[in-house]
């Protein structure tokens, strides 16, 4: 069993990568323990709305890369552990048994060479699903210059994959990463989508990657600006056919004369998310959001930011736009544009209406018309204005524990998983 000193420096030090959540797989239980399927894992909201767990956990520590941002990289002055594979799979295993997790995130820093540690990985998961009989989810991080064999062996076990971009541009790889390039990263994305390519052609029994692929970015300890970063993340869902682009704002955990003394905040990320959220679900492309050197706007959010730039096309009639143009209304999101899009089938949608269907009119009534009244304001000033102070005021609440809304009945209930659910796929969880 592994020791609990060990268990806190490995699990310590996994908790940088951000690209460990999951819509879920098609992986079913098949005689053992644990189900991938549908569940999910780690801090995400699955297809039904819920949010599980997951273990997120270094194989070892001891890398013999010096990576600038990296509290693991090879000249740090920290304690180096490393796990054996029955180690991780016989705490995988208790911890499930215990009904602390639904999965395993496993990564690794690069110890003895990529192939040695690419090797312990596969063999680990190998492990949980041949011998441990484990059918739960599991997220795999893959290691730059391994075997190709090594890589797609391991897509047969893994759920996910991902091999993180970690910076925007092969010239900031270089300098903060030197063991690191481009193609070593890009070609396994590669490898991996053309694989599934063909696993899928050929009807193959099985499973190959079923969750799909992610990558993570740091943000703010290079200086590519957002457009760059939001170019990187449009072709890579384009090309690599990738689930998810996690954003991490960079946070000074070591000291290096190459890297911000001062970490880049939250907002920035924000923006970057909002902006993927666009070009995934929203049908917007880079070029609408932001020019290639410069930075999204941190007043307004980017809908809101197009929506300003473009008020030539404003407003819209409520009642004949189509899906296409509804979803750019700034406050009109994917589950409200279908609302009024069934809704308007059978009667002629007033702002009342809209706002029962909860539609944002603080910053939806600037951009539209309902039977052709309008309540917004034509003056550009003003409504940069308004919508700038309804940003603001938009603060997050936490939920209260003992609140004192009524039960919500069978009904009502079966709704609001529903809900949840749309909100999960669409990204708005």
């Amino acid at each position: 069993m592994i020791s609990e000193e060990k268990l806190r420096i490995l699990t310590e030090s996994a908790k940088y990568d951000v690209s460990c959540s999951s819509s879920g797989s098609k992986r079913k239980n098949t005689g053992g323990m644990g189900n991938g399927y549908v569940a999910g894992c780690c801090h995400s909201f699955t297809p039904d709305g819920r949010c599980i767990s997951l273990l997120k956990i270094l194989m070892s520590n001891d890398c013999i890369y010096h990576c600038k941002y990296c509290p693991s990289r090879s000249d740090a002055d920290v304690p180096r552990v490393t796990a054996t594979p029955d180690e991780i799979c016989e705490l995988v295993i208790d911890f499930y048994k215990r009904n602390y997790i639904e999965g395993l995130f496993l990564s690794s820093a690069v110890c003895k060479t990529p192939d040695y540690t690419m090797e312990r990985l596969v063999l680990t998961v190998k492990k949980l699903r041949t011998e441990y009989r484990f059918h739960g989810y599991i997220h795999l991080k893959g290691i730059p210059r391994a075997d190709k064999a090594l890589i797609r062996e391991a897509a047969l076990y893994a759920d996910r994959m991902s091999y993180n971009i970690e910076l925007p541009s092969e010239k900031s790889l270089k300098l903060l990463a030197p063991q690191k390039s481009k193609e070593s990263l890009l070609l396994p994305m590669r490898e991996l989508t053309v694989q599934k390519a063909v696993f899928r052609e050929e009807k193959r029994k099985g499973h190959f990657l079923p969750a799909g692929q992610t990558t993570q970015m740091i943000i703010g300890a290079s200086p590519e600006p957002d457009g760059q970063i939001l170019r990187l993340t449009q072709a890579l869902y384009r090309s690599m056919d990738m689930k998810r682009v996690y954003y991490s704002s960079y946070v000074p955990v070591v000291h290096d004369s190459l890297l911000p003394e001062k970490c880049v905040g939250q907002l920035r990320e924000h923006r970057l998310y909002q902006a993927d959220w666009l070009l995934r679900f929203y049908g917007f492309t880079v070029e609408e959001l932001v020019a290639e050197g410069e930075n999204l706007t941190s007043e307004f959010d980017p809908k809101c930011a197009w929506a300003l730039k473009n008020l030539h096309l404003f407003p819209v009639e409520i009642n004949r736009a189509p899906l296409d143009v509804l979803l750019r209304v700034p406050g009109i999101g994917i589950r409200s544009a279908q609302k009024i899009i069934h809704a308007r089938r059978y009667t002629t949608l007033q702002f009342e209406d809209l706002a029962k269907m909860r539609v944002v009119l603080k910053r939806a009534k600037h951009f539209i018309v309902c039977d052709g009244k309008f309540l917004g304001s034509e003056n550009e000033r003003i409504v940069r204005g308004l919508l700038s102070a309804a940003e603001c005021s938009e603060t997050a609440q936490q939920l209260n524990l003992f609140d004192s809304t009524p039960l919500l009945t069978e009904e009502k209930l079966l709704l609001s998983t529903r809900s949840n659910a749309v909100a999960a796929l669409t990204g708005e969880l």
